[in-house]
């Protein structure tokens, strides 16, 4: 079955469930056919050899994106995400195989590489064109699997590849409020993950309520800021730095100090950041940084440098041999004031 993702901003509202599993059932012609199971036996072997040689001939080429085996019926380039096996995988894609087909729970196989861990995987689907938001009709994301289980590395390579900072789960209006506090910022913070956090925030994701709909925000009857939830959770004191060095409101939080822990950190940075207001250049800073994300160059807040104080981060590899700090010249950065007004006058930010 080819079941070809399309990259699309068009949203859904309303899952029409029918037409889902219509869609994603498996066709009789590709039901148990024998060239489909040898073709998911040999990659479940990692055996890329013959697997070339398999696909070499027409019979097997014709069937390389066809579900086939027990349990939760695979493509075979499924299959090699799922297990890992990167060489049985890059000889799927030179063959031609569809790099965002979907199975039956209407999930990508870069989606399947993501969940299992395999970072190498998942770097030659997304050079192979895979979508880094995954399918449309699938709930989650790679970029909210990866954040909720701290893979650092994965989530960069999404990141890098243009999946959006501030994703959530995909629910009906209806279901509006079961979409709070699910984007990956709060993942990482709930998890503990604080690297998975900053490189989030360096790539644009709103240090408020992780969401840039404003209309969504609107329909949660108690929409919870991450300042909220990461006192409420009692997460370490460089959570909520981040949070405030990031531009975070520290008006918005609705927090009960008598019923906080006695000697919180986090509120007693939260209570100093109320007394103590950002200067207007500052926020004019911070005012810059959201505008780029806005304007689409979510990749010159990464480009432009972390906080300086924030500890260093691994450099995404089309950024290798750029100094950190700097701009591409004349490309994201034409003006060098306004390479100086990406640089946010963290001067509190110690070394995490």
């Amino acid at each position: 079955m080819k079941v070809v993702l399309r990259r699309q901003s068009k949203k859904m509202s309303l899952m029409d469930i029918t037409k889902i599993f219509s869609m994603l059932q498996p066709r009789e012609d590709e039901e148990g056919t024998r060239e489909s199971e040898e073709l998911n036996q040999v990659v479940s072997q990692d055996d890329y050899q013959t697997l070339e040689r398999l696909l070499s001939q027409d019979r097997y080429k014709r069937v390389i994106n066809s579900r086939s085996g027990w349990g939760v019926p695979s493509t075979p380039l499924r299959l090699a995400a799922s297990k890992g096996h990167l060489r049985s995988l890059e000889v799927l894609l030179a063959h031609g195989a569809e790099v965002d087909s979907l199975d039956v729970k209407a999930q990508t196989p870069l989606f399947t590489a993501v969940s299992n861990g395999h970072l190498e995987c998942v770097k030659a689907l997304l050079e192979a064109g895979a979508n880094p938001s995954g399918s449309i009709y699938n709930n989650s994301s790679p970029l909210l699997t990866a954040a909720r289980d701290g893979d650092l590395g994965i989530l960069q390579q999404l990141l890098h590849h243009g999946a959006e900072a501030n994703v959530h789960g995909r629910v009906p209006e209806w279901a509006a409020n079961s979409a709070a506090c699910s984007g990956p910022l709060y993942l990482a913070a709930v998890y503990g993950h604080l690297e998975c956090f900053r490189m989030l925030l360096l790539y644009g994701a709103d240090p408020n309520y992780n969401c840039t709909e404003e209309k969504m925000i609107a329909r949660i009857k108690e929409p919870k800021t991450l300042l909220e939830i990461c006192l409420r959770h009692g997460c370490r004191r460089e959570f909520i730095k981040l949070l405030l060095d990031f531009g975070a409101n520290v008006y918005l939080p609705k927090v009960a100090v008598e019923k906080m822990p006695p000697g919180s950190e986090g509120l007693e940075l939260l209570l100093q950041a109320r007394a103590h207001p950002k200067s207007l250049m500052s926020q004019s800073r911070l005012a810059v940084r959201r505008l780029l994300k806005q304007a689409g160059h979510a990749q010159a807040l990464r480009r432009a440098g972390h906080p300086p104080g924030a500890g260093e981060l691994p450099p995404t590899p089309a950024l290798a041999g750029t100094q950190r700090g700097r701009c591409p010249p004349q490309k994201l950065c034409p003006m060098p004031e306004l390479k100086a007004a990406l640089m946010l006058p963290l001067h509190s930010m110690k070394q995490m």
